[in-house]
């Protein structure tokens, strides 16, 4: 696939869940959808903006797209861009790293050093 890194944005009540269950099931729409919804790393600051505009305590988990497997798929989005999907639980053991994501003044969510440097 090509891709080393994938990244979850969510709650840190939904990771705190997750870490205390042993797994993250995902969110309604991914329940509905069927798959847990993920990002690239240059697709973090879109989703943040359209899916999370103004939510307080949020978390980026980087992902190593290796442990996720054969349920990791990069499928196209209604616009035709290509998004990670995964087909089964995300464990905490899939997790390199969780970071905060705080508001900045402007309402915008503040990205990571991370992001600028990553490589997938």
């Amino acid at each position: 696939m090509g891709v080393e890194t994938v990244y979850r944005v969510l709650s840190a009540a939904e990771w705190a869940r997750a870490v205390t269950g042993g797994q993250f099931d995902g969110s309604a729409l991914d329940q509905r959808d069927g798959f847990i919804h993920l990002s690239l790393r240059g697709q973090v600051a879109e989703t943040l903006a359209t899916h999370f505009a103004g939510s307080p305590d949020l978390l980026l988990l980087e992902i190593d797209a290796a442990a996720l497997g054969a349920a990791l798929r990069l499928e196209p989005s209604r616009s035709g861009a290509l998004f990670p999907h995964l087909y089964r639980p995300l464990r905490p053991s899939d997790v390199r790293r969780a970071f905060p994501l705080p508001l900045a003044p402007d309402g915008r969510h503040e990205l990571p050093r991370v992001l600028d440097s990553a490589a997938s």
